[in-house]
């Protein structure tokens, strides 16, 4: 019988252990290729990645430097660039006490250096007026205290009427085309700008006084010429050099801050972990206009304090305070922004206090529908639809919020928390419905999957 080799067992072992060997041996080399190629491409990355972080960083400094710059140059815009703005931001100061009172003190002196007070004699008869003069230089300074104060009780009473509200509006009108066109001050108008100030001509309000007076019974104010005095809006060194720049900033005051907001948000999609990158760069975004407020805070101290002795302080704060309202409204705004974004991007977030946070939100509105469920509430086919398009209609109601907020006029810090509330109950209704569907589906599915018994 011819010998066919081996038999039995080991031999069945034997040609069966080599090719398994083999392939053992195939799939080392396989897994130190992938390790080898997965190394590689981490080490091509390395460096890739480091130029996008570096760029996204660089994006979000410049967008959040450009920040304050931009909010102060839409402020510009809107204050120097539109004349019924300006007029809507001074008109109040008309009723402000301060300033009434300031406008009464710079009238009532410009009325006494014309009225001398011997000639109040010419009304009295001759026989008189030998008494009246001896009594006049016994008074002394307690007869033009009097007539001071008569003075400027009727001066006080033409500046708290509307009389006076028209006057100020009319010049500040006025105010605004000189300050936006030449800064000029053309002699023949009710605006000049004389040592760096910009001054409203308070002529008309001593017209007014003059005539209170006469009829009044004191018609030596009759004879009193036409008096010109100046009460200081806006004083600033160098006001005529300083042109060019409020005219870059007003011309700058739409796209400045677009591109301030195109540059944080390039950054953020450039960055590698972009949810991580938008909550810095919102934080950062919030300190830059924080600072902004804060610099408006200390600008206030000195501008007063580099004021003449002869203005009102007290009218200035209240001036200084009206012209950076929309201002200071804007840098709280803003603040608040982008705190709001910074919180919404980490909320969503995989962290551990933030899914913590979800989770109780979650339960939270889990618990309100166990309770409408067994309260007997339906959902009706309201239910199933929310269920159906719910990544739809939460992305509708942020875009929604975000279109709002582009579309109000002038948004506080206030109205963004508002925007953000409702934004956030929209989201809350919407997972409460999501939620109730999704509990009655499930058994519904499970009792239809198990076999009857």
């Amino acid at each position: 019988m011819p010998e066919n080799g081996p038999t039995g067992p080991s031999a069945g072992a034997e040609h069966a252990g080599a090719p398994g060997a083999d392939d053992g041996h195939a799939a080392v080399e396989q897994l130190r290729t992938r390790v080898a190629a997965l190394e590689a491409d981490r080490a091509s990355r390395v460096p890739h990645h480091r130029w996008k972080a570096f760029f996204a960083a660089l994006l979000i400094v410049i967008g959040c430097v450009l920040a304050p710059l931009a909010a102060v140059a839409a402020w510009t815009a809107d204050e120097v660039g539109n004349t019924d703005r300006y007029v809507d931001t001074v008109a109040p100061l008309a009723s402000d006490p301060d300033v009434q009172a300031a406008a009464a003190n710079r009238v009532t002196d410009a009325v006494m250096k014309h009225i001398d007070l011997p000639t109040l004699l010419e009304g009295a008869s001759p026989a008189d007026r030998p008494l009246l003069q001896k009594a006049l230089g016994k008074l002394g300074g307690a007869l033009e205290n009097a007539v001071r104060s008569f003075v400027h009780d009727k001066a006080q009473e033409i500046i708290a009427s509307d009389t006076f509200k028209k006057i100020w509006i009319d010049a500040n009108r006025q105010i605004h085309a000189a300050v936006d066109k030449a800064l000029t001050g053309s002699a023949d108008s009710a605006v000049k700008i004389n040592n760096d100030s910009v001054t409203v001509d308070l002529g008309p309000v001593v017209d007014q006084v003059k005539q209170r007076l006469v009829d009044e019974g004191m018609t030596v104010a009759g004879k009193i010429p036409e008096v010109h005095t100046d009460f200081t809006v806006l004083r600033a060194d160098n006001i005529g050099k300083v042109k060019t720049g409020f005219r870059l900033l007003e011309i700058a005051g739409f796209w400045l801050p677009v591109i301030a907001v195109v540059l944080i948000a390039a950054g953020v999609l450039l960055s590698v972990h972009r949810r991580r990158t938008l909550v810095i760069s919102a934080l950062a975004f919030a300190f830059a206009m924080l600072i902004l407020g804060v610099g408006l805070t200390v600008f206030r101290v000195v501008y007063l304090n580099a004021l003449p002795g002869s203005v009102s302080q007290p009218a200035a704060e209240s001036i200084y305070d009206a012209l950076t309202r929309y201002l200071r409204t804007t840098v709280r705004m803003t603040v608040v922004l982008g705190v709001v974004i910074a919180l919404a991007a980490w909320l969503t977030s995989q962290g551990r206090v933030a899914t913590l946070v979800r989770q109780l939100w979650n339960s939270g509105i889990g618990a309100v529908r166990s309770t409408a469920d067994r309260a007997g509430l339906r959902t009706g086919p309201v239910g199933p639809f929310v269920q159906r398009h719910r990544t739809w209609i939460t992305w509708v109601l942020v875009a929604a919020a975000i279109l709002t907020y582009l579309l109000w006029s002038y948004p506080t810090g206030w109205v963004v928390v508002g925007i953000a509330l409702v934004l956030l109950l929209a989201l809350a209704v919407v997972e409460f419905l999501a939620e109730g569907e999704a509990k009655r589906s499930t058994p519904e599915a499970a009792s239809q999957q198990s076999p009857p018994r």
